[in-house]
């Protein structure tokens, strides 16, 4: 699933390629895939133009000029590719076509179908269950200490928690315990003021270093214009059981914590 690094990838893609465009086409392959309760979703879209692309947590969200949205959550295998005008044949497993007037067109496609388009109206808190943003000005060390105080889950299930921190995943919640020398399994509230320091320290610094190698392209993640990430060539502990700690020289193990695989180092991360 793409998480912050990826989908904001994605959406600053998206806002160069297509922000300022106007729809005149919408076509649904897949009804189940898109969500409009009240009306039709290509009646609402249609002859709207977007005026922003933005992420919201692990959410991509195209901004109508009515102030209405549509809220893509790419869940396990979603896309979101920008075609240029002259394209023929669809993008493989396209569920959602966005046409716009210059020929161009925005294409939802999702092998699986587990991802999904909602239209929200401008009025609607459906953000309001989302966590704090971990690169925001609002996510400080002391609020972290705040958030973390007296909690018995495991660190690594809290930084999970979208309800918690939005956008972090099971790839650069690892990442960012291992450059913090946190244990996965350790209790959220035992962590000291310098050991929160240290890991909201390496949450901002991994993100920003996935989002510098436009994310992490592990099984099925490309950007908008369909091109690979590269933050999965430098992965510290992420899928490397087995494999010696660069940091340490210790061995990598890979446990489950929260239903999820957890790659830690069993040496330097105590």
């Amino acid at each position: 699933m793409p998480e912050l690094p990826e989908v904001e990838t994605i959406v600053r893609g998206l806002d160069r390629a297509i922000s300022g465009r106007r729809i005149v086409g919408v076509t649904v392959l897949r009804p189940e895939i898109v969500q409009s309760p009240g009306r039709s979703f290509a009646q609402a879209v249609r002859g709207r133009r977007i005026t922003g692309v933005s992420r919201r947590g692990k959410l991509a969200v195209l901004t109508l000029d009515n102030g209405d949205g549509l809220v893509v959550h790419l869940r396990m295998t979603g896309r979101l590719i920008v075609e240029p005008p002259g394209t023929i044949a669809p993008y493989p497993y396209t569920n959602v076509v966005l046409a716009f007037e210059d020929g161009s067109r925005l294409s939802f496609a999702d092998v699986r179908r587990f991802g999904r388009m909602r239209l929200v109206r401008s009025e609607e808190a459906w953000a309001a269950e989302v966590g704090l943003e971990p690169l925001s000005t609002d996510f400080t060390p002391a609020r972290l200490s705040e958030m973390l105080r007296v909690r018995k889950t495991p660190i690594k299930a809290f930084l999970l928690d979208q309800r918690r921190i939005a956008g972090i995943g099971n790839i650069y919640a690892c990442e960012a315990l291992w450059a913090a020398r946190i244990r996965p399994s350790r209790h959220a509230g035992t962590l000291s003021k310098r050991d929160v320091a240290r890991l909201h320290a390496a949450l901002q610094d991994v993100l920003q270093a996935a989002i510098a190698m436009h994310g992490s392209s592990i099984d099925d993640y490309v950007d908008a214009d369909g091109m690979r990430g590269g933050f999965q060539n430098v992965l510290a502990v992420y899928g490397r059981s087995g494999e010696t700690c660069q940091r340490c020289g210790g061995t990598i193990v890979r446990t489950v914590i929260a239903q999820r695989g957890t790659w830690w180092c069993k040496k330097c991360q105590r």
